[in-house]
Order: structure tokens, then sequence, then C-alpha cells
């Protein structure tokens, strides 16, 4: 799309994931907004936008990642900021979606946080969200605007394509995760297997059983996210003592706190396959992560949206 063609479309990047936002810019070939995403003196979030917006189609690239709270608050400032600017519009680019886990009460006196963030963002005058992977594909049904609800596995499974592993199988490593499996699966053209788990405690995970048969197959297991990875490395660990030849892991958002990374280099698995949609910093790289990009994929959602195209493609 030429220049004159984009002259309303603006991308403004706050502090989360720069590089994201810069990758998208070039993909579609437009810059950055000027702007300064900064403090006061006192740590309350400062917003600057240097050049007229007015009337202007506003992209905002922020995914709520560490520190969550603060990335979350920049994004609804420069909503605010952008909507008090007379923007004619203002969509969310929100690939990693804080509070996801806590999208429903499993006991008493617990919050709905998910639907919290949601009501959060609207009231800030967000006219549509983007978003990859939500925890619970549910959480689309607490925003009354637009939710685009995007899949990394098409990426992820590109990436296997050229590895071109041999009797792959895909693994679900809980029930929750069947649906995100076959899809990769069925990307993949291979068959499914499924670990069943229960949950003595929050962050701690116990495999029971396996349903589906991975002797001498190589394992890729698909999770949307991997937070201290203790769950990964266990079902990697299962898979390996019934008899997988190798396993592989992937997942949309690496949150990898401490200890992911060093759990990760000290299991059995191979290859921990992320994608960009949270910043790897430097002190949690390591020869088993790969990062993919997303932002080929984003860049062309949001050309999509644009020109009010038809994005069913993409989800597909």
């Amino acid at each position: 799309m030429s220049q004159s063609a984009k002259s309303n479309m603006r991308l403004l990047a706050g502090n989360a994931n720069p590089e994201l936002a810069q990758e998208i810019a070039e993909h579609l070939g437009i810059s950055l907004i000027e702007a300064q995403v900064g403090h006061f003196n006192n740590g309350e979030i400062q917003v600057m936008i240097s050049e007229s917006i007015r009337g202007k189609d506003i992209f905002i690239i922020q995914p709520t990642s560490q520190p969550v709270n603060e990335n979350l608050m920049e994004l609804l400032i420069m909503t605010d900021a952008c909507k008090r600017a007379s923007a004619h519009s203002v969509t969310a680019v929100v690939p990693y979606y804080a509070y996801a886990r806590q999208d429903r009460k499993t006991r008493g006196r617990e919050p709905i946080s998910a639907k919290l963030v949601a009501n959060l963002m609207q009231s800030a005058g967000m006219d549509r969200v983007v978003t990859v992977d939500l925890h619970a594909g549910q959480i689309q049904g607490f925003f009354d605007i637009p939710v685009d609800h995007l899949a990394a596995a098409p990426a992820m499974a590109e990436y296997f394509k050229e590895l071109n592993l041999e009797d792959a199988i895909v693994v679900s490593p809980d029930l929750g995760g069947v649906t995100r499996a076959r899809k990769m699966a069925d990307l993949l053209d291979v068959g499914i297997a499924i670990v069943e788990k229960r949950r003595p405690r929050p962050g701690c995970a116990e495999v029971m059983n396996l349903i589906g048969d991975v002797k001498g197959k190589t394992c890729i297991m698909i999770d949307d996210m991997v937070d201290t990875a203790g769950s990964l490395c266990e079902g990697a660990k299962a898979l390996k003592k019934l008899g997988a030849k190798e396993v592989y892991a992937c997942c949309s958002h690496g949150i990898l706190t401490d200890p992911a990374v060093q759990r990760i280099n000290d299991s059995v698995i191979k290859q921990l396959v992320i994608t960009n949609t949270i910043p790897l910093a430097p002190e949690k790289r390591s020869n088993k992560i790969v990062t993919i990009s997303l932002a080929p994929m984003l860049a062309e959602f949001i050309d999509c949206i644009y020109n009010n195209g038809s994005v069913s493609k993409l989800f597909k």
C-alpha cells in the first residue's frame, strides 16, 4: 500500500515492546508517531505526543507484559491522550493480554481480573482490540467493542515444517489446550496426544495420564504461555519416560519468570519456540530458546483493519 493510501494511519508505541512496534512499522512502510512515554519525578506516567493526530486512525502497539501494571497504565494513558487529541479511532494492538488467567471465579472471594482489564480498556476509549492467543477465548465476550483474536500457531507451524521432524506428534499439555493443539496438528498434518494433569495448588502441576501414543515419536508440546516452566518441563519428562524420541515445545507468550530459563536448560526439551509478543530480556536468552516474529502477521492485520478489508483469511 502506498504512503498516500496510509495518510490517516498512525502507529504509536509504548515502552513494553518497542522492537516489535518498529518491525510492524517497517512492514507497513510508515514511521512511528513521535511521542514521549516517560515518567514524572514521582513515578506517574507522562505521555506527550509531538505531532497532530486529529482525525487519524491510531494503532497503539503495547503488550501488557512485565512490568504488567506499568505497561497496562501506559496503554490506558496513551489511549486517553489520543482520544483527547481528537483521533478518529484508536485500536489497541495488545499481543499479550495481562490478567487473562483470572477469567472466572474458581472459589469464593476471587476477582475476575480479565473482565476488569476489559472494562478499563473500554473506559479509556479504545474502539477496537487486537490480541494474540488469549489464555481463555471467552475473554473476547468481556468486551462490548470488536476484538480480533489472532493465533500464533500458523507462524510456529511454519518454523517446525522447516525442521522436517520425523514421526512428529503434537501434544497438548492439558485438556484445556486441546483446540490449540488440534489446530497445530492440522497445520502440520500430524496426530495429537493429550497430557492429563491436575493442579494441587497454583503454579504446581502433576502429570496423571497420557491420551495417545508417543513411543518413538518426536513430540511438539504447544501452550499459550510459559511462565515458570514447571508444568512444561514435567510434561516433557513424562513424555520421555513414555518413550518419546525427542521433545520440542512452543508457546505464544514467553513470560519466563525465574527459574524458567534454568529449568528449560536443565530439561529434556530440545528446543522451546516462542514468539515476540513479549520481548525476551538478554538475561533470559538461551541456546534452547528460539524466537519467531509475529510482526508480518500483525502488520497485515492492521492493514486489513485500516482498509476495511476482510480479516477472515488471517484466522485460518
